[in-house]
């Protein structure tokens, strides 16, 4: 992904590594089952929540709205999310729309519930040796939607996002055979002079790949990496009504390179990896800026901040699967001769909104996207409002939608 900017004298680009991803699917006639999903108690709005039938699912967005897309009317849809009671609400003709559900917390409950015993490096390990067992043992094909949002202090200044198809080869071997295709995208740039960024996103859509920690375990779960941090069980969680033991990662070791801090929540039953949560050290500003920074011109200062990033898995017809990835990089840069420096956020998601074991072919290698390429070079501007008419995504926060706007009509006048 390139995110370009405009000064009055010259372009200047930030070259940065981020991480992200997205989900989506298809249906030629449609019923769309919409609203939103609150605390029970609190009546606070809840983002992230999985909403799903079947296979077929969507995320909430950072407002608690979603909304489903599916070929045919499902009796019922299961919504879950960490620390709260799944729930199983019953659906009727004529009133699929504008749902309200509110959730149940659990973690009350869950925190009665005291791990004394377990060694939390040795279930890492047992999971670890479990993962064929526990994960896809036939290739598979995944629907996904993906976003990359930039903001500038408080302000959208880039907007991408795209619906692509993932080929998954067994969870047995490595990820060297996995491929993404981008099956249609957009993105749109703010105008404005002054936007000075330009942000190249390590892999773009291939995050479904890379970040797959699971499938990928070059990244983190190799004897190797554990051995340079420290474990201890955290207090247990439930996701999709399942108990979850909780790992909680810290570093260990001095080493050349930043380490994460992290959590592990493994499934009590199967031992299987459901959701990894990782946060970039920051006590060592050199050691987090050579992770995260590719290239930048000469003159500019930049300053980590924060790097972070959420895995989530979905167990479901005896299998767990990759359901949702979402990575956030904040920084600041600063000029020669200017006094204050400018704060930019910018956030990748993939949510998987569909998959499929039957006939699945591979993509082809020059069909795929590969993670050298740009994102924003692949697709085309972000004009017409019904766009993803036919296709489950993450719909837009109320902000973002007030932002792509704003930068429609930018873009339109200019």
């Amino acid at each position: 992904m390139y995110l370009c900017s405009k000064t009055k004298t010259k372009m200047r680009r930030l070259w940065l590594i981020i991480l992200l991803l997205a989900p989506l699917a298809v249906f030629a006639q449609q019923v769309v089952i919409s609203g939103s999903v609150v605390d029970e108690k609190t009546g606070a709005e809840l983002g992230q929540v999985s909403v799903s039938a079947g296979r077929v699912s969507v995320v909430t967005n950072e407002d608690g709205v979603f909304s489903l897309k599916l070929a045919e009317m499902p009796g019922s849809i299961m919504v879950s999310h960490l620390g709260y009671k799944s729930r199983q609400v019953k659906l009727t003709e004529g009133a699929t729309e504008r749902l309200k559900i509110k959730l149940q917390p659990t973690s009350i409950l869950l925190r009665e519930i005291v791990v004394m015993n377990e060694d939390p490096r040795e279930l890492v390990d047992i999971a670890i040796s479990k993962i064929p067992e526990n994960y896809s043992k036939a290739p598979e094909l995944l629907k996904g939607f993906y976003r990359e949002t930039a903001m500038k202090r408080k302000h959208y200044i880039y907007v991408a996002e795209g619906v692509e198809d993932m080929y998954k080869t067994p969870y047995s071997r490595g990820t060297a055979r996995d491929r993404v295709a981008i099956i249609k995208g957009r993105r749109l740039l703010s105008q404005k002079s002054g936007d000075t960024l330009g942000v190249k996103v390590m892999g773009g859509p291939t995050q479904a790949v890379i970040m797959d920690l699971v499938k990928n375990r070059d990244f983190l779960l190799n004897r190797e990496s554990l051995d340079e941090y420290r474990f201890s069980m955290g207090v247990p969680e439930l996701i999709n009504d399942r108990p979850q033991y909780v790992v909680l990662m810290e570093p260990s070791k001095i080493v050349p390179y930043a380490l994460y801090y992290g959590k592990l929540y493994i499934d009590q039953e199967r031992l299987a990896f459901t959701r990894i949560e990782l946060d970039l050290d920051m006590r060592d500003k050199d050691k987090a800026t050579q992770t995260m920074l590719v290239k930048k011109p000469f003159g500019v200062r930049f300053k980590p901040r924060e790097l972070s990033c959420v895995v989530d898995y979905r167990y479901e017809d005896g299998v767990t699967r990759i359901s949702y990835l979402r990575n956030t990089f904040r920084f600041n840069c600063d000029w020669k001769r200017r006094l204050f420096s400018t704060s930019f956020t910018a956030t990748c998601e993939m949510a998987v909104t569909d998959c499929s074991s039957d006939n699945v072919q591979p993509i082809a290698s020059r069909s795929s996207f590969d993670s050298r390429d740009a994102y924003y070079d692949k697709v085309e501007y972000f004009l017409d409002p019904d766009y993803w008419s036919s296709y489950n995504i993450i719909e837009p926060s109320e902000s973002l939608d007030k932002a792509i706007q704003k930068l429609v009509s930018r873009y339109r006048r200019n």
